[in-house]
């Protein structure tokens, strides 16, 4: 199927090319989303009378995305989450809670906008994640991720520690007081 688009989409074209896709891609997304529009003589008309509106509103939106992407640019999110003492979550960090998290630090960010390369965050650490605003503005985010029970296990660690000392210091005892009866 003939299509004109009306703005930039991935792996497609530019806008104002006229590309052929397949039916049901253009029928249920490209055209009901506004992306593109049929290559009749008539639209693709219309279209070069409205080409420069449509290449200025496409700009605008660039610029935009490449604001929103030089704010974010280098900031680390830090995320605390319920995890073990192996450092494995229980549950996971998902595209829904970061966008949640960077909208409380005032960066507005969608869930879809969200990119998990190697899917929903499971353990803690240092994670690099992209947030993808349009299609030529990717920027890429640190997302840490911090264990909320931090001090709880390492108080459990050293009290085992301590027992475990304790257990030794007693055994060698019992073994000094025996060995001296005989």
């Amino acid at each position: 199927m003939e299509i004109i688009l009306l703005e930039k989409i991935d792996n497609v074209g530019r806008i104002g090319d006229k590309v052929s896709v397949k039916p049901g891609y253009a029928r249920n997304y490209l055209i009901p989303q506004g992306k593109a529009t049929l290559a009749t003589p008539e639209n693709i008309a219309k279209f070069e009378a409205r080409r420069a509106e449509i290449e200025a509103k496409a700009y605008g939106e660039l610029e935009t995305a490449q604001a929103r992407a030089a704010q974010i640019e280098g900031q680390v999110l830090r995320v605390k989450a319920n995890a073990g003492p192996a450092g494995k979550l229980f549950g996971s960090i998902g595209t829904s809670d970061i966008a949640e998290a960077c909208d409380a630090l005032g960066f507005a960010v969608e869930r879809s906008e969200v990119r998990l390369p190697e899917g929903p965050l499971r353990v803690v650490g240092e994670h690099q994640i992209e947030l993808h605003f349009r299609t030529d503005v990717n920027v890429t985010l640190t997302v840490v991720v911090e264990s909320d029970q931090t001090e709880v296990w390492v108080d459990e660690a050293e009290a085992a520690d301590a027992a475990d000392v304790a257990e030794t210091t007693d055994a060698a005892e019992i073994t000094a007081t025996h060995g001296s009866e005989k």
